[in-house]
Order: C-alpha cells, then sequence, then structure tokens
C-alpha cells in the first residue's frame, strides 16, 4: 500500500511519525510525498495551543480533499483529548490513542510488526526516512509535572521510559542507514529513568553515557529539559564533543508569582544558577528557552519582571508563546485572563529580544570555522547549490557550493550573519572528491 505520514507539533512527534514510517517500509509499504497517491494516511496531531487544534483539524480536512478514497487514521494529542471531534471529520477511518500509539502499524496495516533488528545496509534507501540527516529517537513519553497551563499530561499520561539498550540498538540502526545525529526526544526528558528508580538527572545520565561509549554516531542532541531535572554535574557530559552544545531549558516566566500560579518547579534565583553552571562548563554553549506571555494574573508588573529577568539571561534563542486556555487544565480555571491585545503586544516586545539575542549569539562566530551538519539543498544559483545546515549550536548556516552536501559534516568558514542564519565559505581542500564521499552522498 501507499502510505502518506503527516505530523505537526514537537519534536517527539516527529520522532514516532519516523518510526512509523520505518515501520511500514518493514512490512513492504510505499511512503509517499503526494498525499493524492496514498491508500493510506496517517496524522500525528498536537494540541498544545488552540492554533495547534485548529491546524490539525484542517489538515485531516486538506488531506482529506486531497485524497477522497485513502482511509485516514489520527493520533496524537489533540487526538486524544478530542476524540469524537476527529471520528467526525471526513475520510477518518479510526483514531489512535497516544498509548497505543506504538501498535498503530499494525492496527492499520493488519499485519504483525516485524522485529526491531538491524536490516542489511543494503536496503538503507527502502528503510531509512528518506531525505532526513538527523533522527529523532524518542526515549521517554508522558509526564508527571502538573503545570497548571499544560494539556499535555492528560494527553500523554504518566511518564515512563525506554530501555537504555533499546535507545542504544535504535541509535546503532539509524547510524547504519547514514544518520549523522541523534536527538534524543521526550515530553519530559530530564526525567528519563524516573519510573525505573532514578534519581534527578542520574537516569538521563546515564543513558547519554551509553550512547556516548556504545555508538559511534558523529552527533547527539538533547531536546527539551525541564530546569529542575538537572544538577550542575550533569553539564560535565559536555567535555565529550559528540554532544552537541545546545541546550533547550523552558523558562515559561522570569518572574517568581507567575511561575508559582504555573507550578513550576523552579525560581528567578534556582534558573539563574543553573545557567551560571551550564555556562562555566559550556562557555560557546547556545541556550534556548520557551516563554509564555498573557498567563492568567501576569500583571504589566509582572511582565516587566519577567522581560527584565530574560534580559538579564541573555538567552541564545526564544520561542514566545501567547497563553492559550486549554480546556481540562487549571489555568483555564483561574480568574484574571489578560487580554488579545496585551498578549500581542508582550510577544511582539519578548519577540524583538528573542530576534537580537539570537542575531548576538550568532555573529560571535563570524569569522570562526564551525563544522557544519549539511541538511538540504535550498535551491541553485550560477555559482553553486545553496547548501543548508546547522552547527552543533543549533544555528542556521547557508553555503553556496558546486555540490550538493546533504548529510556531510565539513567545516565552513562563517562570514557573516543575515536573514537570521549565518552565511558561509566552504573551502575546497575540506571536500576531497574521494569515493568515500561520493558513495556517502549517494547514499544520504
Amino acid at each position: 500500500m501507499k502510505v502518506h505520514l503527516r505530523t505537526l507539533g514537537c519534536r517527539l512527534n516527529q520522532s514516532e511519525i519516523d518510526g512509523m514510517a520505518r515501520q511500514f517500509r518493514q512490512q513492504g509499504h510505499e511512503i509517499v510525498d503526494d498525499a493524492a497517491q496514498a491508500d493510506w494516511v496517517v496524522v500525528n496531531t498536537c494540541a498544545v495551543t488552540q492554533d495547534a487544534s485548529r491546524s490539525s483539524r484542517h489538515l485531516v480536512r486538506e488531506l482529506h480533499r486531497a485524497s477522497p478514497d485513502a482511509a485516514i487514521h489520527v493520533t496524537g494529542c489533540y487526538a486524544q483529548i478530542a476524540p469524537q471531534e476527529i471520528a467526525a471529520l471526513p475520510g477518518v477511518a479510526g483514531v489512535v490513542p497516544n498509548l497505543d500509539k506504538d501498535r498503530l502499524v499494525p492496527m492499520v496495516s493488519g499485519q504483525d510488526a516485524p522485529p526491531f533488528e538491524l536490516e542489511p545496509i543494503s536496503r538503507q534507501n527502502k528503510l531509512g526516512a528518506v531525505g532526513r540527516t538527523r533522527a529523532f529517537v524518542k526515549a521517554q513519553d508522558g509526564c508527571d509535572n502538573a503545570c497548571t497551563f499544560c494539556v499535555t499530561t492528560v494527553a500523554r499520561g504518566a511518564g515512563r521510559s525506554r530501555s537504555v539498550d533499546e535507545v542504544v540498538a535504535e541509535i546503532r540502526y539509524l547510524q547504519a542507514l547514514g544518520y549523522q545525529e541523534a536527538v534524543l526526544t521526550g515530553v519530559h526528558l530530564g526525567s528519563y529513568g524516573h519510573d525505573l528508580g532514578r534519581q534527578q538527572s542520574d537516569g538521563l545520565a546515564e543513558l547519554v553515557r551509553a550512547i556516548l561509549r556504545e555508538t559511534d554516531i558523529p552527533r547527539v542532541r538533547l531536546s527539551s529539559l525541564e530546569p529542575w531535572d538537572l544538577t550542575p554535574d550533569f553539564f560535565d557530559l559536555w567535555q565529550d564533543r559528540r554532544l552537541c552544545r545546545h541546550l533547550h531549558l523552558p523558562l515559561q516566566s522570569g518572574c517568581d508569582a507567575t511561575l508559582k500560579r504555573m507550578l513550576r518547579r523552579t525560581s528567578q534565583e534556582q534558573f539563574r544558577e543553573l545557567m551560571a553552571a551550564a555556562r562555566s562548563r559550556m562557555p560557546d554553549a547556545a541556550i534556548t528557552t520557551d516563554v509564555i506571555v498573557g498567563f492568567p494574573g501576569e500583571s504589566e508588573d509582572e511582565f516587566a519582571i519577567s522581560e527584565a529577568f530574560i534580559t538579564e539571561m541573555n538567552f541564545a534563542g526564544m520561542h514566545v508563546f501567547r497563553y492559550s486556555k486549554r480546556p481540562g487544565t487549571a489555568a483555564a480555571r483561574m480568574r484574571g485572563h489578560v487580554a488579545e491585545d496585551a498578549k500581542k503586544q508582550r510577544s511582539a516586545r519578548l519577540l524583538a529580544l528573542a530576534a537580537a539575542g539570537e542575531r548576538a549569539f550568532a555573529e560571535q562566530f563570524c569569522g570562526a570555522a564551525l563544522p557544519v551538519l549539511w541538511e538540504q539543498v535550498a535551491g541553485a544559483t550560477e555559482d553553486g547549490f545553496v547548501n543548508v545546515g546547522y552547527t552543533e549550536h543549533y544555528i542556521r548556516v547557508r553555503c553556496i557550493h558546486p555540490r550538493p552536501l546533504t548529510n556531510l559534516v565539513l567545516p565552513v568558514e562563517l562570514t557573516a550573519y543575515a536573514d537570521g542564519q549565518l552565511v558561509g565559505r566552504l573551502r575546497r581542500d575540506d571536500l576531497a572528491a574521494d569515493e568515500a564521499v561520493v558513495t556517502h552522498y549517494s547514499g544520504a
């Protein structure tokens, strides 16, 4: 059968949809980019905001219009919290709860899932996620926190961890397919191992050490980490340069009063100490964050306190969200909801701050040479292909070169920052035209 897969939202959703693609291929089905060709469609939805829920519904309708005869199977957080709304959409043949998501492929296909094993490399182009250079690896699911704004605990359930051996085996498998980078993902990644009896960051540290020790994949990256899960010695792991120097630590607010209403288990003082510990061990690390504006009860004074603290932290990047009321959460029942105009104004101020921080962090590398994982060709000019990739700090880099560089890790001389990315120049002697490189590229 021909299968079209789509996902919205977080990296964990991307990890799950990539895993489904591999399972469908192992069963002999074909993954197609064009929904109009599909016999089956799978959609992994998101519900983090009202906009995400709306986008999920819109996507299902759009896919049905593209392929009216396809059977659409929907899963993910929005499908979990609003299954009847999803089931009523045109073309939907089934709604799969999040807790059953790991069995979605055999449920859709009617075939048993194949055993997890390393396939012969000769089959790599059929089994890998075509065109991808970074693999999102699901290490953990669910969350035991009770942040008052978040619907994820309702949608994903309690925290649960995969075994170290299983995660390591998957990364070895992906490396054999040619992937250059593994990104560990989870709803609450920092809690990895808590359900297995580990304390604070010990479980995640143990997993990272095992990956670095037992695999040779060139890059390992961690996705979002809650600040209260980490101890200062956790950052000693970054002595291994294969671990990408990028930390995403969600703050959500820089005001202690707002944080208390959010039930966030951190404060200005604790977050400041954690940032200092990370930067003392990794002075060049990119530390990024998430912030919510307009949380119920956030006064102008509270926002000003938050904005000042965010400025002090000097983040390398920041996602800014306007608070979105989610049914079933404690925050939805709170008093003092903020007007939309005020949310937009506060969001605009923080977005300007985010852009300035991102630019300042990236520009410090102008004149330096950094290795870049080249991920795609974004176009072509008379001078060559427009290659786009990312440094270990997750800075986007653009470089024009006579050859496509996709899925190669190569150093680039960084010359300028423009349009939200660094511009680089690749020295010709850094790309030897030998058979190993040619083979590597043709299999990417």
